[in-house]
C-alpha cells in the first residue's frame, strides 16, 4: 500500500419510509493485513423483514471476511460464499417468521497487491472511477436490464420504464436460487475510487455527478453532498432509503 492510502466514508438517509432497511459497512480483515471490505445491502420484505435480511448480509460478510486467510482462500470464492450463505439464512428465516425477507448485495474487497474484487446480486450498484472519469459500473439484475439485453428496450428507455424496480435476482427468494456476478480490476493507483450505493441514490444522481463529487471532495464530504442532492431531487416522490459508501485511493 506504499503508493496510496485508503480513505472511505458511508452515508444514509431514511427517505420517506418508516424504517431504514439498507445497511452498509467498511471493515478490515482480522487475519489479512492490508485487505479491506465495503459491503452494502438493500433489504426488502415489509416492516422488519427487509432490515433483518440486510442485517444478515452484514453478519455473514463480516464473519467470512474475519475468517479469510490470503494464503489459503480465494477472494472471489469468499465473495460468492457470502452471497450464498446469506441467501440460505435469509430464506430459512423467512420460513420461520412467515415473512418474505429479501436483500440485494454489493461488496468490494481491496487487496494490498493493488487489486479490487467485487460481487453483486440485485440492483445495488458499484461504480468505479479513475479520477473524475467514469470507468465502469455493475449491471442491475433487473427485468428492464434483461429486456435491454434481449433487444426489447433501448438503453435510454431503461431508467424511466414503469417496471424498472422489478428485480430478477435477490438473496432470500423461496422460488429461485440467486446468481452472483463477480468483477475485478488490477493495477489500482492513487486517484482511483469506488462508490457502492442503493437505488435510493443512483436513481437521482448520474455517473458524471458522482465522479465530480468523488474527485472534488473527501469521502465524508462526498457522501454528505450526494445524499443531500438525492434528498432534494426525491422530495415529494415517496423517496426510498438512500445509502452509499465512498472509497478513494489517495497518494501518500
Amino acid at each position: 500500500m506504499s503508493q496510496y492510502k485508503i480513505e472511505a466514508a458511508t452515508g444514509q438517509y431514511i427517505g420517506d419510509r418508516q424504517e431504514q432497511q439498507d445497511r452498509v459497512a467498511l471493515f478490515g480483515a482480522a487475519k489479512a493485513t492490508g485487505f479491506m471490505m465495503a459491503v452494502l445491502a438493500d433489504g426488502m420484505g415489509g416492516r422488519t423483514g427487509g432490515s433483518m435480511a440486510a442485517d444478515q448480509v452484514m453478519r455473514t460478510a463480516r464473519q467470512l471476511f474475519d475468517e479469510f486467510l490470503p494464503l489459503r482462500d480465494d477472494v472471489d470464492v469468499m465473495l460468492h460464499t457470502i452471497a450464498i450463505e446469506a441467501h440460505t439464512i435469509i430464506k430459512l428465516s423467512g420460513l420461520i417468521t412467515k415473512k418474505e425477507p429479501h436483500s440485494t448485495l454489493v461488496a468490494l474487497v481491496l487487496t494490498p497487491s493493488g487489486t479490487a474484487h467485487w460481487a453483486h446480486a440485485g440492483d445495488s450498484r458499484l461504480y468505479r472511477y479513475s479520477g473524475p472519469a467514469f470507468a465502469q459500473r455493475t449491471i442491475d439484475h433487473s427485468y428492464v436490464e434483461r429486456l435491454k439485453e434481449q433487444g426489447k428496450l433501448k438503453p435510454e428507455e431503461v431508467a424511466n420504464h414503469r417496471l424498472s424496480n422489478i428485480l430478477i435476482n435477490v438473496l432470500g427468494s423461496l422460488k429461485t436460487e440467486p446468481f452472483v456476478t463477480l468483477g475485478r480490476h488490477d493495477g489500482l493507483k492513487a486517484g482511483d475510487a469506488f462508490l457502492l450505493c442503493s437505488d435510493g441514490l443512483w436513481q437521482y444522481i448520474n455517473k458524471r455527478e458522482i465522479g465530480t463529487a468523488i474527485a472534488k471532495f473527501t469521502p465524508r464530504q462526498c457522501a454528505e453532498r450526494l445524499v443531500e442532492k438525492a434528498r432534494e431531487r426525491a422530495a415529494g416522490s415517496n423517496a426510498d432509503n438512500c445509502t452509499l459508501a465512498v472509497i478513494k485511493l489517495v497518494a501518500v
